[in-house]
């Protein structure tokens, strides 16, 4: 029975925990939190009331606010965290791993300040060695959907198919089905831009508009995304796949979607430093903006709805505006 330290106990983090409670093979499981009363709220109702109310944990999972605790004979270390806050948490997390551990990341987002990707960080901090160990788990996934148990199907890319295959086999279960991917390139950045592009949408929709412009968005926004992914070494057919269109969709269309109500509430005309400031839980696609577009200029890729969006997350621009721009860009082939 392997051990499974997941780190981050947010609502994804909680819904791994009781998904993979459930999976075909038995677990034992630890649940590290950052935040202390997370963690005793967790151990007092064994329910996240702050980031996932109305699931209760598996009996038989640890909860912990001790990293050291979490990690001590983990097999898999399982990373769920804001991109912002995952190179200090993997530094954190290398004094304590196992010998041989593999790291799965599910966190969809860069790292701002350096714009890298959550697999390329954990690889800089956990140093060469165990770049044929790391994983990334994605898709379409409302962490509700997931602990709910409703049928969900993702993807684990890795490196090494060894151990995508070794991860697909551990995680799998009769409501969550994965498929592997060796392209891990491609599979974080559809991850982090099918963000941009859902707030995008939540825009539109608060702006009043209907279904044409949100089916516009979400196609244009895939082929921002597949040359972005294609340029910097992803593959066009994993864009085709879950985690590339099959998130895209869910992430822009999906009620439950915090950056499509970012969106929303940026198209009513409220200001985004204030509906940062009245959530609890991160929208990665706020800060992912800025870092898609430097990813985007050094490769040479013109990504015009991410330039928009940014437009509007940092320099104040009108999401009115914005849509402006992007309907009075020079016209062109598709």
């Amino acid at each position: 029975m392997k051990k499974i330290a997941i780190v981050g106990a947010g609502s994804w983090g909680t819904a791994l925990a009781v998904v993979l409670g459930r999976a075909r093979r038995e677990h034992r499981l630890a649940l590290w939190g950052h935040s202390a009363d997370v963690v005793a709220t967790l151990r007092s109702r064994r329910v996240n009331e702050i980031y996932l109310p109305g699931f209760a944990l598996p009996p038989d999972v640890e909860i912990t606010g001790n990293l050291s605790e979490a990690l001590r004979g983990a097999e898999i270390v399982l990373g769920v965290m804001p991109s912002a806050y995952s190179r200090e948490l993997y530094r954190a997390v290398r004094p304590h791993l196992e010998t041989g551990a593999t790291v799965v990341s599910a966190t969809k987002g860069l790292e701002p300040a350096t714009h890298a990707r959550a697999s390329e960080v954990i690889a800089a901090e956990l140093g060469p060695n165990a770049s044929h160990r790391i994983a990334v788990l994605a898709g379409p996934s409302f962490a509700r959907e997931v602990a709910r148990g409703d049928p969900t199907a993702a993807v684990i890319a890795s490196s090494n198919p060894e151990t995508a295959a070794a991860i697909q086999e551990e995680f799998s279960g009769s409501t969550l089905r994965l498929y592997t991917n060796d392209d891990v390139v491609g599979t974080e950045l559809a991850g982090a831009v099918k963000n941009v592009i859902a707030i995008a949408v939540g825009v539109c929709v608060g702006l009043g508009l209907g279904a044409n412009t949100v089916a516009a968005l979400v196609t244009r926004g895939l082929a921002e995304m597949t040359r972005l992914a294609v340029a910097l070494g992803g593959r066009r057919e994993t864009l085709a796949g879950l985690a590339g269109v099959g998130d895209l969709v869910l992430t822009c269309t999906g009620e439950l979607s915090r950056n499509r109500s970012v969106g929303v509430e940026l198209g009513k005309g409220r200001r985004i430093e204030e509906i940062l400031a009245s959530m609890r839980m991160v929208a990665e696609g706020v800060g992912t903006a800025a870092a898609t577009l430097e990813l985007a200029r050094r490769a040479g890729v013109e990504l015009p709805i991410t330039q928009q969006m940014n437009a509007v997350l940092t320099l104040g621009v009108s999401p009115r505006d914005a849509v402006r721009e992007l309907m009075d860009r020079r016209l062109r082939q598709e």
